[in-house]
């Protein structure tokens, strides 16, 4: 059993009430198709379960068969830094096949950023580290391919098709912090 390392903090971006009884992290990279495949359904299962989740996105792009997503990922920090990360993720996996520079200038100007800050902090690689330590983060929790989801801080071993992580996510819901299944 892999559990997350580190645990989720206050660094990591997170959508739902850190009060939530689950949370379901995605080590994700925005070029991978099955990354792609995977975001309508956990945003399936964030209405699904609505309070009861907090779901955390970890940067792990696999730069040596996907040429940008270390730079997307970076795009997707510098526009949390302006309070817009998740509208830049949801941005990028909808628009996985145009992830050059021009295209994530676009983003930015979309979501109604400081269009040279953000390009400034990408040229001067200001979340090269943040994204580095999302990535080693993943390696210190098991994680070898994307996306991996960890609930409740172990990690998802089994399929990650709606229905099959729904349920687990459901299943973790019904079972309270000590363990015990609720009736």
């Amino acid at each position: 059993m892999s559990l997350l390392t580190p645990p989720v903090s206050d660094d990591d971006h997170r959508a739902g009430s850190d009060d939530a009884p689950v949370t379901l992290v995605e080590f994700g990279d925005y070029e991978c198709p099955y990354c792609a495949a995977a975001h309508p359904m956990v945003q399936e299962i964030q209405r699904n379960l609505g309070p009861d989740l907090r779901f955390v996105f970890r940067n792990f792009p696999l730069a040596q068969i996907h040429p940008h997503a270390q730079r997307a990922a970076e795009a997707a920090e510098a526009a949390g830094a302006q309070d817009q990360f998740w509208g830049m993720h949801d941005l990028l996996f909808e628009n996985q096949d145009a992830l050059e520079e021009s295209d994530l200038l676009r983003y930015a100007a979309a979501l109604s950023l400081d269009g040279d800050r953000f390009a400034r902090e990408l040229s001067a690689g200001l979340y090269t580290d943040r994204v580095r330590r999302d990535f080693r983060s993943g390696v210190k929790s098991g994680v070898n391919g994307t996306p991996t989801f960890f609930i409740n801080g172990v990690r998802h071993d089994a399929p990650w098709d709606l229905a099959t992580l729904l349920a687990a996510v459901e299943a973790a819901a019904a079972t309270p912090a000590d363990g015990r299944r609720s009736r």
